[in-house]
């Protein structure tokens, strides 16, 4: 089996490359082994009855026949530009767990109560990988922006009892709303700027790959391109860079 020197967990199919893709193709390129962990991956089938809500989701994405099908090769195609192996985990994104968030007030805001047996369950799914990679670096999202399955993932990885624990930027939250009260809220006491250089070129193209996604988050290919590049060159002062807080 193999063993990471990395891992990275993601509640949806884009967070890492959005938020972390310039470190990870660092990593992978001096043969640091990086593994992608995403957590909400499961598929509720192609044609199955989902809310409104969730179907209004579906056409902003597109609207293929069997998105997550769509977005799972967006996956393998991002995460082959960054060098990293990828492990999908099939619990559902938040938009397929019954009728509990059917708005993206709810979507934003506190975790329902019915899904409080989730951190217990990929918690435990967590330490499973992390006792195959003893000694490994974690990362998980710090939470910017609220979504509630950013707020599980971040749950889960402190019930897996993770020791060194690092906690990403989500990205693109992170360009328009404050970081720095999130990381004092969760407990994150210093934060270590990571410059990425030309990795940013790598980073772009795989967030280039996740075409279903680019009109929702940004508009299009050529705004993408503008909004990651002057968010890295923020962060390193001029110098392309992501930054990571420690617990």
């Amino acid at each position: 089996m193999q063993r990471y020197r990395h891992v990275y967990l993601e509640p949806h199919f884009d967070d890492v490359a959005l938020s972390c893709g310039g470190q990870v193709r660092l990593q992978t390129a001096r043969g640091e082994p990086a593994l992608v962990v995403t957590l909400f991956a499961g598929s509720p089938g192609a044609g199955a009855e989902v809310t409104a809500f969730a179907a209004g989701q579906h056409a902003r994405w597109g609207g293929h026949d069997d998105p997550i099908a769509e977005r799972r090769a967006e996956q393998r195609a991002a995460l082959a530009a960054l060098g990293a192996d990828w492990r999908p985990l099939d619990h559902y994104d938040a938009i397929y767990r019954g009728d509990q968030y059917l708005s993206d007030d709810d979507l934003f805001g506190p975790v329902k109560p019915a899904d409080a047996h989730l951190v217990e369950a990929i918690g435990a799914e967590l330490a499973a990988v992390a006792s195959a990679s003893p000694g490994a670096d974690w990362y998980a999202p710090l939470g910017v922006g609220n979504h509630v399955d950013h707020q599980l993932a971040l749950q889960a990885a402190r019930a897996a009892g993770l020791a060194r624990l690092w906690l990403y930027e989500d990205f693109p939250y992170a360009a328009r709303l404050p970081v720095e009260p999130v990381a004092r809220a969760v407990g994150a006491s210093s934060a270590t700027t990571v410059e990425v250089g030309e990795a940013l070129e790598a980073k772009i193209a795989a967030i280039g790959c996740y075409r279903s996604q680019i009109p929702t988050l940004f508009g299009d290919a050529e705004r993408m391109v503008e909004i990651v590049r002057s968010f890295a060159l923020a962060r390193g002062l001029g110098r392309p860079a992501e930054r990571y807080w420690r617990l």
